[in-house]
């Protein structure tokens, strides 16, 4: 079955504004901070049926955001990690997903996901050869580096001289 077709989620992070601009809306961040590497970002979901909190790490030079998801339940996964080009033009940092993921049970496993959507968008030109390829070099090249680290997160970014750092999701009230 054929994934539904649908445009590249663009995302913008202004941070003097503290606003998170998604395809869904525009969402407060608690907290926004500039890092060697990129943009940590951390910011409540409000009335989301699985998600509470996320976090994450725009690292541009990668072409990865590192994401942190704190869920209702039982926890998915330890990191979801969007293939993305990433730019900043003074204070606001945009995110262009290139549809593919890499869900990485830390210490465990990755696996890259949604390739069907990627080529459902090149198939009806919402991407182009150029990004396409982009997603696809980017995804293996990251996928290769987190088995090569024991698909240890810290390990990976370790050995590039990262050292990314995560919150403590606030508790939802009861």
């Amino acid at each position: 079955m054929q994934p539904a077709v649908h445009p590249v989620k663009v995302e913008l992070h202004d941070v003097p504004a503290m606003r998170h601009h998604t395809n869904t809306g525009i969402r407060s961040v608690q907290t926004y901070l500039e890092t060697d590497h990129g943009l940590f970002v951390a910011r409540e979901f409000i009335a989301h049926p699985r998600v509470r909190y996320w976090q994450a790490h725009l690292l541009p030079a990668q072409n990865v955001v590192v994401c942190r998801y704190d869920f209702h339940g039982r926890r998915e996964h330890d990191y979801h990690l969007d293939i993305a080009q990433i730019t900043r033009k003074g204070e606001v940092w945009t995110v262009r997903d290139l549809y593919l993921d890499i869900l990485l049970h830390d210490g465990l496993m990755a696996e890259i996901v949604d390739t069907d959507e990627l080529l459902c968008a090149h198939e009806h030109g919402l991407i182009d050869g150029r990004e396409m390829h982009c997603a696809v070099t980017v995804a293996h090249a990251t996928l290769a580096a987190l088995a090569r680290a024991r698909y240890s997160l810290r390990d990976w970014q370790a050995a590039q001289g990262i050292r990314l750092d995560w919150c403590v999701a606030p508790l939802t009230p009861a």
